[in-house]
């Protein structure tokens, strides 16, 4: 009977285990922190749009065809004869109640619609970016730090200066020549081909990820070069500490020094930095997305920018505190992970 009573009381322990654990509390002392940081970042977007001079409106009524009835329409429809703190306030309901955007002004759709669309796009680009760059710049970091000053290292150095200094659009717009000329080797827009529809399921994949190529390079070149001169300085500074003197001193292998004692500890600022280059890579990509036509959210909210569409601005400018929040989030969690020793309750 005891054994029988432990049984059916394990999944609730199980449960209260899982919600009394450090981790759950800190996620959700988070996700409160949060709930407040969008809410004052919501009223910060508001003013800056509100604050902008002009409005979508006022190119409708430089155009003859349209008629002034059909302006006050608009108008009405939208809400903006209502005051400013008045449009706030309903929009901020409806984000709270309903997760209603509001409706776009150039697409006459809701927002929601339009961002559902967009982010599957702006989130594949943004993880293959991330992937792309730690993959190539963590072993080249590595490989300078260990052939400090020599050859080998001045070349990297001189590589990652030059990656740093090398502004976004130049280096997209370097690249979109380069499709150009290697046409039909890699597309030059878009994020599929004509006959994508066609496809089997393996081929769309295969497809999807060919137009990501360049798009993806180009985007990855700033944060690679970053990434990896950051890898070298942590990496340098790990193996002047004196435990890792004291592992050569036993005899340890030198690969074994690097990797298992040295990396370990060199790599937590690398993941700290991980939840602000995620959301970085939304303003990276409004410029990769611009020039290689990628159907994501950095594109479609600098066409709402230009456009002053309102509610589609302030829903763009959202998810990007929502990716800086949660990028922020993850990292904690992956630098927990990596350093049990490191407590939640320190993070800050």
């Amino acid at each position: 009977m005891a054994s029988n009573d432990l049984v059916k009381r394990s999944p609730i322990s199980l449960f209260q285990n899982v919600i009394n654990s450090e981790t759950t509390l800190y996620i959700f002392k988070r996700l409160l922190q949060a709930a407040l940081t969008l809410l004052l970042a919501s009223a910060l977007c508001f003013a800056i749009v509100e604050i902008a001079p002009g409005d979508y409106l006022d190119t409708l009524k430089e155009n003859p065809q349209i008629t002034p009835e059909r302006i006050a329409e608009l108008t009405s429809q939208f809400g903006l004869d209502q005051p400013a703190i008045v449009q706030y306030f309903r929009w901020l309901g409806r984000v709270i109640t309903r997760f209603d955007f509001g409706e776009s002004f150039v697409y006459f759709r809701s927002v929601s619609s339009l961002l559902v669309e967009r982010i599957p796009a702006t989130l594949l680009l943004a993880v293959a970016s991330i992937i792309a760059t730690w993959a190539i710049a963590i072993p080249l970091g590595i490989l300078s730090a260990v052939k400090q000053n020599t050859p080998v290292d001045k070349v990297l150095r001189v590589l990652s200066y030059f990656g740093q200094g090398f502004p976004s659009f130049i280096t997209a717009l370097i690249f979109l020549i380069i499709a150009q000329f290697l046409s039909p080797l890699f597309p030059v827009g878009g994020m599929t081909s004509i006959n994508h529809d066609e496809l089997s399921l393996i081929s769309k994949i295969l497809d999807i990820a060919w137009h990501m190529v360049l798009p993806t390079i180009a985007l990855s070149i700033t944060s690679f070069a970053g990434l990896q001169r950051l890898t070298r300085g942590q990496l340098l500074d790990v193996l002047r500490q004196d435990y890792i003197q004291t592992a050569r001193a036993k005899g340890l292998p030198e690969n074994k020094v690097i990797y298992v004692h040295a990396l370990r500890n060199a790599i937590n600022p690398l993941i700290t930095l991980l939840g602000f280059e995620f959301a970085s890579l939304l303003g990276g990509s409004f410029i990769a997305e611009f020039f290689f036509n990628w159907p994501g959210l950095g594109r479609l909210t600098l066409q709402a920018v230009q456009a002053q569409d309102k509610y589609l601005v302030m829903a763009s400018l959202m998810m990007g505190a929502a990716m800086l929040i949660v990028g922020n989030l993850l990292a904690d969690l992956l630098l927990k992970a990596v350093d049990p020793k490191i407590k939640l309750a320190d993070l800050k």
